[in-house]
Order: C-alpha cells, then structure tokens, then sequence
C-alpha cells in the first residue's frame, strides 16, 4: 500500500515537472508550418509576414457578399483565424449599429465554434476562430474547420446582416431567415 502512494506521489510529481517544462513554450513556429502546409496543400493564395506570424488572403464564398478578407494570426500557443466581412454597419447611423449589435448577439447564441464580432467603433464586422494549442499542435483538419467555418457561417447569416444594414429589416426576422 505504501509502495503505491509513494509511485501514485513520484507519478504526478513528474507529470507536473512536465506541464511545467513545457508551460509557456511558444509554439507559433510549429503552428506556422501546419497552417502553411495545410494552405499550400489545398492551393490557397495568401501572404504571410514573419515578424508578426500573419497569414492575409481572400475566400469567395456563396451569396451576395462574395467574398471575406481573412487574417490569421499566430502567437505563441494558439491561432486566430478573423474573416471579415466587406460590408460594414454604418457607424453614422446609430440605429443600424444597434441593430447589428443586437443581430450579432442573436447569431452567436447557441454557437459552439466561434463568434461574430461587431466592431462599434467603425461598424466592421468579423467571424473569429481561436484555435489553443497549448501542450499539443493542430491536426489538418483543425485547421481546415478553424478556417472554413468563418465562411460557412458567413453564409448562413449574410442575408440577414444585409437585410439588417441596407433595408432596416427587423432583427428577429432577419435571425429566423437565416436559421430556417
């Protein structure tokens, strides 16, 4: 009995040293080559800067907006993935930002992988991803949802976001158009 507490006492004592030898590590160069890998494999066109770890490129996607501007950004042990849409609330009509904040809200309720983000300042509205890679790196099919699910969502709530900025549309209903 003794012999079992004290390898049960030696076993979490190493499994701590571990975590803690690899607390703080940055892993943002590993990260980087993944993502890169996965974006040549899949012939993405992008750029990337290496002093700040960013990825910028572009993505057509169905409906009216067309396409988004995306940015990932990778620091230390995790990635953001923003797809950010090339229409903005009008900040000038506080109204409509309102209206867009309370869409925004409706939207993310209930969703598990991401989020909209409305930008009160300037009306910019975006879809974020974190991906965390504390103590583990992302398989390719991480980062293949991590960026593929801005667009989807995009999709999905485009009708409604344009109905709310260009026709004052009501908000429920622009929500319930979109999740039919």
């Amino acid at each position: 009995m003794v012999n079992v507490a004290i390898f049960t006492i030696a076993l979490a004592f190493v499994l701590m040293m571990c975590r803690t030898a690899h607390a703080g590590t940055d892993y943002g160069d590993e990260i980087c080559e993944l993502i890169t890998s996965y974006l040549d494999g899949d012939n993405w066109h992008y750029t990337f800067n290496e002093d700040d770890r960013t990825y910028n490129f572009n993505i057509s996607i169905s409906g009216k907006l067309q396409h988004l501007r995306y940015v990932v950004l990778v620091r230390g042990n995790g990635y953001t993935v923003y797809a950010i849409s090339p229409i903005n609330a009008d900040k000038e009509e506080p109204s409509t930002m309102l209206k867009m904040a309370d869409f925004v809200c409706r939207a993310n309720y209930g969703v598990r992988n991401g989020n909209f983000e409305l930008d009160m300042n300037d009306g910019e509205l975006r879809y974020k991803v974190f991906v965390d890679c504390d103590e583990c790196l992302p398989s390719q099919g991480v980062i293949r949802n991590s960026i593929m699910i801005p667009s989807v969502m995009f999709e999905r709530y485009s009708p409604g976001i344009l109905d709310v900025i260009f026709k004052d549309a009501d908000v429920e209903e622009a929500i319930a158009k979109c999740e039919r």
